[in-house]
């Protein structure tokens, strides 16, 4: 069982070496929320602790603009037992992927691609892709979740019935690289300068024909590669000017400097350092206050402290189903749900089952973080774990929606 430590206090104490002049701080009631039901997010997160299901948590809550709620509960290092600090540095993992989606939507906001570009119009490579189709039923393509790694079924290539474009990738529907019958050809994970490692994947057979199955692949690294040919920079280099420097998350990082080391969630048994380096879709580092700056900035319409990174329309074209039932139907979906660019997205909250309201979007990674933005409610939340314990989560929108009062 983890160490009780005292929960830390809202960051309206210490605004300004945490949060100070940027997200300003507000009693919950007076943007519609109540406080004695936020509080509910404290003793849910202390019970998953005492019960030794997560050693540390950090959350935070913004409701029309202002930050309500941004607690630390916990260790960030057992072992030493030092408290989870509200400026704790987790791995991102997957949940660095939205940052993706933003970062090719600045591109597609100027003009400078389309969703419905060919990947070829970039890197020449990826013309006339084929396809890994059963033998029998003929040329038939496969569902990735129904392939047997070890004891693939017969199987031959085809071409593709249409070219790759940014929108398959960005939707996990290009069939790249995404666990099926192509992807018996991947030779693992690639640290390769993007530059070099990206034009091999053009060689790669498809797991399907391109926008046949939702299967969550590794398309957006190329997404990735993409930016760093429209735009000249690279990848980590555009994220840094044109997201983190504008939105202040002066702690976000795919290395995390020497420097802040001992701010970085220590988790016993695992080697955290696995982690460093430039995954493009699942690299980051941040923080729960860095992020909640990133879905503010979602649930603005693009903007934040005075500097515009998206206009409202290609945050709505972000966070729109582009997938029909592809997402529903697929491993990470479930009814009444819809996918976007990177993000899923809530199209019937009923059926969904889900906390959310219609129209919110967001992602979450394997190590346990998640955030998203709920337009409807003007509200953006965060929840960072280095276990990926569904339940705290769960517990954490729940207390959400039951705090809004209108």
């Amino acid at each position: 069982m983890y160490l009780r430590t005292g929960l830390l206090t809202i960051c309206a104490i210490s605004a300004v070496a945490v949060c100070g002049g940027e997200i300003p701080v507000a009693k919950a009631e007076s943007v519609g929320m109540s406080t004695e039901r936020l509080q509910r997010i404290d003793a849910a997160m202390q019970r998953h602790i005492d019960a030794g299901k997560i050693q540390g948590v950090v959350t935070a809550v913004a409701r029309r603009g202002s930050l309500v709620h941004f607690k630390a509960h916990g260790l960030i290092d057992v072992e030493a037992e030092r408290p989870m600090p509200l400026d704790a540095i987790f791995v991102m993992a997957s949940s660095t992927k939205p940052v993706l989606g933003v970062a090719a939507m600045i591109l597609i906001d100027e003009g400078l691609m389309r969703p419905s570009d060919p990947v070829e119009k970039y890197i020449p490579e990826f013309a006339d892709m084929q396809v890994a189709v059963l033998k029998d039923p003929t040329d038939r393509d496969i569902s990735p979740r129904k392939v047997n790694r070890l004891d693939p079924p017969p199987h031959r290539l085809v071409p593709a019935n249409t070219p790759i474009t940014i929108e398959h990738l960005l939707t996990h529907t290009s069939g790249l690289v995404s666990g099926g019958l192509g992807t018996r050809l991947e030779p693992g994970a690639n640290r390769a300068p993007l530059a070099s490692y990206i034009p091999s994947l053009g060689d790669f057979a498809l797991d399907f024909q391109p926008g046949s199955h939702w299967s969550y692949g590794g398309g957006l690294q190329v997404v990735a590669r993409i930016i760093e040919v429209v735009s000249g920079m690279p990848y980590g280099e555009f994220l840094q000017t044109r997201i983190f420097d504008p939105l202040e998350m002066n702690d976000t990082h795919f290395s995390v400097p020497q420097s802040k080391m001992s701010r970085r969630v220590v988790i016993r048994g695992a080697d955290m350092s696995k982690w460093d380096g430039e995954r493009t879709s699942g690299g980051l580092w941040s923080t729960a206050r860095d992020y909640l700056h990133f879905q503010q900035m979602l649930a603005n319409g693009g903007e934040l402290l005075g500097r515009r990174v998206l206009s409202p329309s290609a945050v709505e074209m972000m966070s729109s189903n582009h997938v029909g039932d592809l997402f529903a139907g697929g491993p990470k979906g479930r009814k009444g749900m819809g996918f976007g660019y990177t993000v899923s997205v809530v199209l019937d909250p009923i059926a969904a089952g889900s906390r959310r309201s219609a129209g919110a979007f967001g992602w979450g990674g394997a190590a346990g973080t998640l955030s998203w933005t709920d337009p409807a409610e003007e509200l953006a939340g965060v929840i960072m774990l280095q276990q990926p314990y569904g339940p705290a989560r769960r517990d954490f929108e729940n207390a959400i929606r039951q705090a809004i009062l209108d």
